[in-house]
């Protein structure tokens, strides 16, 4: 039997929180499922309810059954009117509460952890690689996932993964992009960063102020 040699790729979208009953990151990675990533990358999607608990759990338990060569999160910013590639997540500060009304008592997401953790990909390469004259969609960079469930995964996926995650930010649907403009932006913006995976040069260990 041929061993499968495709690259794994694990993509997360976020369920309904707030003012958010339709969230636009869970759309945009459905679209996304329907593009794929070409033959040769196995791609699977999640739904991660907003809750600080089921984070906790389900990110482990998808690292352990995929053990994917990149683990890519999506969420949605109410502010943001581009889509976002987020640089680094952070370990402390979390006081907004979840779905369930609960937030952590130590407003971290690993106790004694470094207080910013980067990825290994370059969201700045991976910003300026992206040249598709067909891509109608702004794309930026950005140092802040926000504090709240977005930068608690991005977090916790940087720590179990050595750097091998990514966070990307989307506006609401509509404001100013389709699903389908969503879904294109994440499988051009993924296919980039699978394209500069091999070139690990962001510090892990991030001192500085964001």
């Amino acid at each position: 039997m041929e061993r499968n040699s495709n690259r794994t790729v694990v993509v997360t979208g976020f369920g309904p929180f707030g003012e958010h009953t339709t969230n636009a990151s869970w759309v945009a990675v459905q679209e996304l499922q329907k593009l794929g990533l070409g033959d040769e990358v196995d791609l699977y999607v999640y739904e991660i309810p907003v809750e600080y608990q089921k984070v906790l759990d389900l990110i482990p338990s998808l690292w352990k059954r995929h053990n994917p060569q990149l683990f890519i999160h999506v969420g949605v910013s109410g502010m943001a009117t581009t889509v976002t590639l987020e640089k680094c997540g952070h370990n402390q500060g979390y006081k907004g509460l979840d779905n369930r009304c609960y937030c952590p008592d130590n407003h971290c997401c690993v106790q004694g952890g470094p207080d910013c953790l980067e990825s290994i990909i370059d969201m700045d390469i991976v910003c300026n690689k992206i040249t598709d004259p067909q891509l109608d969609v702004v794309i930026s960079v950005s140092k802040d996932a926000g504090r709240y469930l977005c930068d608690f995964t991005y977090y916790t996926s940087l720590h179990l993964s050595h750097g091998k995650s990514a966070f990307i930010h989307v506006p609401p649907l509509g404001k100013p992009y389709t699903a389908e403009q969503l879904g294109r932006a994440l499988q051009t913006i993924i296919g980039a960063m699978l394209g500069v995976l091999e070139r690990p040069n962001a510090k892990m260990n991030c001192q500085l102020g964001h």
